[in-house]
């Protein structure tokens, strides 16, 4: 018999269907009940790749002992992270102020009314019938501890609502500063910062290369180009199907959580990208191509979407899940495929032994030979044999709903790497996705949808977060120097209209994370470090710059201006939570160069795509109503800053020689 959550299209949601929980989704009966009831609500906030998640929800979710206290204990409330997180990042907040630390699956104990006074993240079955007795006797008999607890809680939470704003924009020595804070965290032997686990740090790694891009850094550089050679070589990468794992149990990026998220394929599709245009190393061309192909190939609805997620768990030839078993090979199977001269051969590039590297299974990896991943006719040709036989098994589950946040990373990205590499089928891809989005995502009136699911009804739920609007105003500039077409122009102009209007704070600055439609939470934050993901408010500061630059509507820049007044204190505090952040203060402080291109000529065109050009947008194709387009002639290229602009260029070396 199932539960609510069958009614629910999330794929994580789904998978709880059947537990002897009565759970409901966030919403409104929940609460309701819990008033009724006079009795706490359990809230579990997961996403369907992760893998503590399931292993709680087998220990705990799906026993019936568990169930039944839980049931009568509680209401039970069960969120998908990825759907709403601005749940989640409300609760993660108050769990990290009561543990210290914080992680899925994340269980919090709450009031009717939804305020936390308890959490912590995955309990063994033991320990959380243990919490939950303690938890109901507090309720029951000490209920002024709670409201102690809860007072605690709300000042904590509220914290990002009220941050201040400095009194100025801070200027390119903060960059500085960051990047020497980068180089002194660097791990100078595996790459990478920190210790394990170790995340790629994507945005960090991106500032360095834009720092050195304008500024030559030898040391910024090495940083950059061995982190990435080290995860691109490690076993978080996925050396026979493209795309990277989210994270590294390790210090030597070998043993990966075997998930892949969308958002990690997105964003590491740019800094590699960029990382070639710098560099012109072909490894890093390869690692941009696989990945892309990775998601085109995996993660792409036949309509253009693109779907979240693959789980780290799978199942053997008998049905049992392990974790990373779709991805792990023994020498037995290797020699099945391969004679013994071949399989030799194999073992050695892909360090693969008799005992294996995790769990008696071989994670491939060339982080041996790091850098070095541009492979030989014979073994590329293995690799395709490798890759095809690993077909045969059962892969791991797919989460096909497509969020439009990490759509419009992924956008971004694709854009920028078609554009870059002159790639027609990449475009065409993006393109699509960019119509799917639109079509699907974006209501009758104009508004945005977060989530979309080919089997609900409706398919697109769920209001749309600063965080989506601002990824959809950068995905939609990228595609307008991509294609030329200065419709995508207009829409972004349209959605950023409509994130100022709806998501802005005028007494503080800055964008709240829910608009003023959207369902309002026990607090009304603010996303303002960049992590797995870059910030809503970092996001919306870069496209907004950079928007501002290609229509010359000055709006557009002095809210930019206002976020980074915002972001300030946090960009001297902790740089390596702003990497974002400090990208769109180097655009703030460098200032945008203005290209344009009108009409199509290729080889002007081709000129400015020779190089990452970090502070630079560029128009071209059918003009618009941007004073920049006004007595342009074709034929010519203008570069311009702040619409000031140099002798029109009449051929290829002439503008090269302007943009040098």
């Amino acid at each position: 018999m199932t539960n609510r959550l069958a009614n629910e299209v999330s794929p994580y949601l789904r998978q709880h269907e059947n537990n002897p929980v009565h759970w409901f989704a966030w919403g409104d009966d929940a609460f309701a009940e819990a008033r009724k009831r006079n009795v706490p609500i359990l809230l579990s906030v997961g996403y369907s790749a992760c893998h503590w998640c399931h292993v709680m929800a087998h220990e705990c979710f799906e026993d019936n002992d568990v169930a039944t206290q839980m049931n009568t204990l509680f209401v039970n409330i069960k969120v998908d992270r990825e759907e709403r997180p601005d749940v989640d990042a409300v609760y993660m907040e108050a769990v990290q102020a009561m543990t210290g630390r914080g992680g899925w699956p994340m269980t919090v104990f709450m009031t009717p009314d939804a305020k936390p006074f308890f959490g912590g993240t995955y309990f063994p079955k033991p320990s959380f019938l243990q919490l939950m007795t303690a938890v109901t006797d507090v309720w029951e008999n000490r209920r002024e501890d709670i409201d102690t607890n809860v007072d605690a809680l709300m000042q904590s939470l509220q914290r990002s609502e009220f941050a201040e704003p400095s009194n100025a924009v801070a200027s390119m020595s903060t960059v500085t500063s960051a990047v020497t804070h980068l180089v002194g965290g660097f791990d100078s032997e595996w790459g990478g910062f920190g210790a394990a686990p170790k995340f790629p740090s994507t945005m960090n790694i991106d500032l360095l290369l834009r720092s050195n891009a304008t500024h030559p850094n030898a040391a910024a550089l090495h940083v950059s180009t061995t982190s990435l050679d080290a995860m691109a070589s490690g076993g978080i990468y996925d050396h026979l199907g493209g795309g990277f794992a989210r994270y590294s149990v390790d210090r030597e990026w070998l043993v990966p959580h075997f998930e892949k998220m969308l958002y990690d394929q997105a964003l590491l599709v740019r800094v590699y990208l960029h990382a070639y245009q710098v560099t012109q190393f072909p490894r890093y061309k390869q690692v941009v191509e696989e990945t892309i192909n990775y998601v085109l190939r995996d993660l792409t609805h036949p309509d253009g979407g693109f779907f979240s997620a693959e789980d780290a768990d799978s199942a053997d030839e008998s049905g049992h899940h392990h974790e990373g078993w779709f991805y792990t090979w023994t020498p037995h199977e290797v020699h099945e495929l391969f004679d013994a001269e071949l399989s030799a051969e194999i073992f050695e590039w892909y360090g693969m032994t008799n005992a294996g590297n995790f769990e008696g299974r071989n994670i491939l990896t060339r982080h041996f030979e790091r850098g070095s991943l541009l492979r030989n006719e014979r073994i590329e040709a293995a690799r395709q044999v490798m890759f095809t036989k690993r077909l045969e098994r059962a892969r791991p589950l797919l989460d096909d709903k497509v969020l439009t946040e990490w759509n419009g990373y992924m956008l971004s990205s694709l854009a920028e790497a078609a554009a870059a590499f002159n790639n027609e089928s990449w475009l065409a891809a993006a393109i699509a996705n960019a119509e799917f989005l639109i079509r699907e995502l974006r209501s009758e009136d104009g508004t945005w949808k977060r989530s979309w699911h080919e089997t609900g009804t409706p398919r697109a739920r769920h209001h749309s977060l600063a965080a989506d609007l601002a990824a959809l105003i950068d995905a939609f500039t990228r595609l307008a120097e991509a294609t030329g077409d200065n419709k995508w122009t207009q829409h972004a102009c349209e959605v950023a209209n409509q994130l100022l209007d709806e998501f802005w704070d005028p007494q503080r600055g800055g964008l709240f994370t829910t608009g003023n439609n959207g369902e309002q939470l026990i607090a009304r934050q603010k996303d303002l470090l960049d992590n797995a993901t870059p910030s809503a408010n970092s996001t919306a500061a870069v496209a907004l710059y950079r928007l501002s630059a290609m229509t010359g509507e000055g709006r557009y820049e002095q809210h930019a201006h206002r976020i980074m007044q915002l972001l300030d204190q946090i960009m001297h505090k902790a740089p390596s939570a702003a990497g974002n952040a400090l990208s769109a203060l180097h655009i703030m402080n460098s200032g945008i160069t203005e290209i344009v291109i009108p009409g199509n000529s290729p080889i002007l065109r081709d000129v400015v795509r020779e190089s990452w050009r970090p502070n630079a947008v560029v128009l071209w194709g059918n003009p618009d109503t941007s004073p920049l387009w006004q007595g342009r002639s074709e034929g010519v290229a203008y570069v311009c800053e702040r619409n000031v602009c140099m002798t029109p260029a009449q051929n290829a070396e002439m503008l090269r020689t302007q943009l040098a």
